[in-house]
């Protein structure tokens, strides 16, 4: 969209079945296919939470994979929210389990 930055950042929450079925490995491999730079980790209340930093393009690309995830995911609902003032990351990375 016009007067959009060409990079930002958007913090995703993925909600359904998403845990133990290997949502932050394929999120972290799709991310990164992508050039995308962030993080994913598990959340306590059984949600997936990613920070993605790239090209407006890359990240609504891995917004819509999101939707879907990996084979045995089941994934109910995407929230995405842009984030301004983040951290500047480089590469990325799977975290540790974390509350909400």
């Amino acid at each position: 969209m016009a007067g959009e930055p060409a990079h930002k950042t958007v913090r995703l929450r993925i909600f359904g079945r998403v845990q133990g079925v290997g949502y932050r490995a394929w999120t972290a491999h799709k991310a990164k296919k992508l050039g995308l730079a962030g993080w994913v980790r598990n959340l306590n209340d059984g949600t997936v939470e990613c920070e993605v930093q790239g090209a407006r393009e890359a990240i609504e690309a891995l917004v819509a994979a999101c939707h879907a995830g990996p084979p045995i995911a089941r994934v109910t609902q995407v929230n995405a929210e842009d984030v301004s003032g983040a951290d500047v990351y480089s590469g990325f990375q799977q975290r540790p389990t974390a509350d909400p």
